[in-house]
């Protein structure tokens, strides 16, 4: 059945994965408020959309994937594009026939100037402010900062890419180190990360791979006294949850897509060079990237030890 929009309605397209829409959540709190009366209507994934409705970010979901034609059309609507640049997702919000659409200035449609060397949030905090939007890095919270809990020290190490997954081995001895300092280790991830968890079980750590919903991950990460991982949306999750963390970059520069709050609890771990004039590796690469290799096991478990010591 298609979704019927009318002037009450704000649809807002950002049909990524956990750590995009988690970095998109304080561009939603902004056009939240400056569209009190409006329905915020999310075009993404059922998992991580079901997600932030459940916390109050938007009120409802509209189940799409990647850049797919969306089943929804209406008059009178907003449209916001907080995909991409475009033009493909400017393109597919249009066909829902709104009666105004921001995005940013891409070919046959103005609006800002799209700028590479950016934070995420910035970003979208910034695209949305052309309408009257107060947002920043303080609305990724899902919940206040709170004392850090006695919970497990959580281990994500896998990533959707191999360029963004430290070496298994490596991995298996942190979690050596920290088993036999007697903390209860928890490894995630998902089913087709079994391995990963199977290596890191025999490392002492108890094994939740493929075991877990979104929800009680999300519950887990709140829980924790500490998150390793890499470059994932498992450690967007920390940082909205307050949970301290360490994170390996590799690919990606962190100055767009780390922690953007509560420096003292997250530490990010990153041997690129921020000043070099692209110093961008390839996030989707078969490989892992050559600055993430750079990191060692001492440097991981040094930053570990320094968080749970604090």
């Amino acid at each position: 059945m298609t979704f019927a929009l009318d002037r009450s309605d704000l649809l807002v397209l950002r049909s990524l994965g956990l750590g995009d829409l988690l970095a998109g959540v304080p561009a939603l709190r902004g056009l939240r408020r400056a569209f009190p009366g409006h329905r915020l209507v999310l075009a993404c994934p059922a998992g991580i959309g079901g997600f932030l409705r459940a916390r109050g970010v938007v009120d409802e979901v509209l189940v799409t994937r990647d850049l797919d034609p969306l089943d929804a059309a209406g008059s009178g609507h907003l449209a916001v594009d907080l995909h991409g640049r475009g033009p493909e997702s400017r393109r597919v919000l249009a066909a829902t026939g709104p009666a105004r659409l921001l995005g940013f200035g891409t070919d046959g449609f103005e609006g800002p100037e799209w700028v590479r060397h950016e934070h995420e949030v910035d970003r979208w905090c910034r695209l949305v402010a052309a309408w009257g939007a107060r947002c920043g890095p303080e609305d990724l919270r899902l919940r206040d900062r709170t004392a850090v809990p006695d919970g497990p020290v959580v281990v994500h190490p896998g990533a959707a890419f191999p360029a963004r997954r430290w070496p298994v081995d490596r991995w298996r001895e942190v979690v050596a180190h920290l088993v036999g300092q007697g903390l209860d280790v928890v490894v995630t991830g998902t089913a087709d990360e079994r391995d990963l968890g199977a290596a890191l079980a025999a490392a002492g750590a108890r094994d939740r791979c493929g075991a877990s919903t979104l929800d009680e991950l999300a519950s887990l990460v709140a829980s924790a006294r500490l998150m390793l991982s890499g470059d994932t949306g498992t450690a967007h999750l920390a940082t909205a949850f307050a949970t301290p963390s360490v994170v390996l970059f590799g690919p990606t520069p962190p100055a767009w897509w780390g922690p953007a709050i509560d420096a003292d609890r997250h530490t990010v771990l990153w041997h690129g060079d921020p000043g070099a004039r692209d110093y961008v590796g390839d996030p989707h690469g078969t490989g892992v990237d050559p600055t993430l290799a750079r990191t060692t096991v001492e440097e991981v478990i040094c930053a570990a030890a320094h968080l749970l010591a604090r």
